[in-house]
C-alpha cells in the first residue's frame, strides 16, 4: 500500500489525508487521482453531473455552504484573548479564539492600519501575533514541529538521527520544499533551505 500525489499539483489533497492512519488509508480509492481538475469537470458536464459547473471553494468544501467560523464556533465555543504585534509585543487588538485564525491569514482580524497577518500563535496563553506590511520578514519562518501524525508504513527515521534530508509541502501548495528533519523526543523539528 502506498499514497502518492495527485496528478494535478494545484488540487492535490495529500496534504488532508497525512492526518489519518493506514487502516483509513487502505479503505480509500481514488479513480480520479491521475486526472486534472479540467479534466474531471469536463467528464462531469458530459455526464450531466449537477456539480459540474460550480465554481471550486476556497473554504472547507465538505461542509457545504456553512460558514466555517460559524462550525468552529459550534464545537469549540469563543475564548477572548489578545492580538500582540510581533515586532513590538504591544497589544492591538482582542479576538474570540486562536482557533479561529490560521497562520497567514490577513482578513478578519478586525485591525485598522494594516495590512495585518497573523504570523504565530501561543495556544497555551489563546495569543495571536500579528505583523504589518505585505514583505515583513516576521511573516516568515524557516522552522516548524511535527507530532501526531500518521506513518501510512513503517517509520522511515525511527533508528536515523542527526540531519535528515527531506522534501516537504506546505499544507496545499503546488510546490516542493527541501529541508531538513531532525528527530526530538516524541516529534520532529523540520529546518526548511527557504523562508515560509
Amino acid at each position: 500500500m502506498w499514497l502518492g500525489t495527485a496528478k494535478d499539483p494545484i488540487k492535490d489533497q495529500t496534504d488532508f489525508l497525512a492526518q489519518i492512519d493506514a487502516l483509513q488509508v487502505s479503505k480509500l480509492m481514488f479513480p480520479i487521482g491521475d486526472l486534472m481538475k479540467g479534466e474531471v469537470r469536463e467528464l462531469a458536464k458530459e455526464v450531466n453531473l449537477p456539480t459540474a459547473r460550480r465554481k471550486d471553494s476556497q473554504g472547507i468544501c465538505f461542509l457545504g455552504k456553512i460558514n466555517y467560523n460559524d462550525f468552529i464556533r459550534r464545537f469549540l465555543g469563543e475564548k477572548e484573548g489578545d492580538i500582540i504585534e510581533q515586532e513590538t509585543g504591544n497589544k492591538v487588538g482582542r479576538h474570540k479564539g486562536y482557533w479561529f485564525h490560521t497562520i497567514g491569514q490577513r482578513k478578519g482580524l478586525g485591525l485598522s492600519g494594516g495590512p495585518w497577518f497573523v504570523v504565530r500563535k501561543d495556544i497555551n496563553r489563546n495569543l495571536i501575533y500579528v505583523s504589518r506590511g505585505y514583505d515583513t520578514s516576521k511573516q516568515y519562518g524557516d522552522t516548524f514541529r511535527i507530532s501526531d501524525f500518521h506513518f501510512i508504513t513503517d517509520n522511515p527515521w525511527k533508528d536515523q538521527s542527526g540531519e535528515i534530508p527531506v522534501t516537504f509541502k506546505i499544507r496545499h501548495t503546488p510546490e516542493f520544499i527541501q529541508g531538513v528533519l531532525y528527530k526530538e523526543d516524541d516529534s520532529y523539528r523540520v529546518v526548511s533551505s527557504s523562508p515560509l
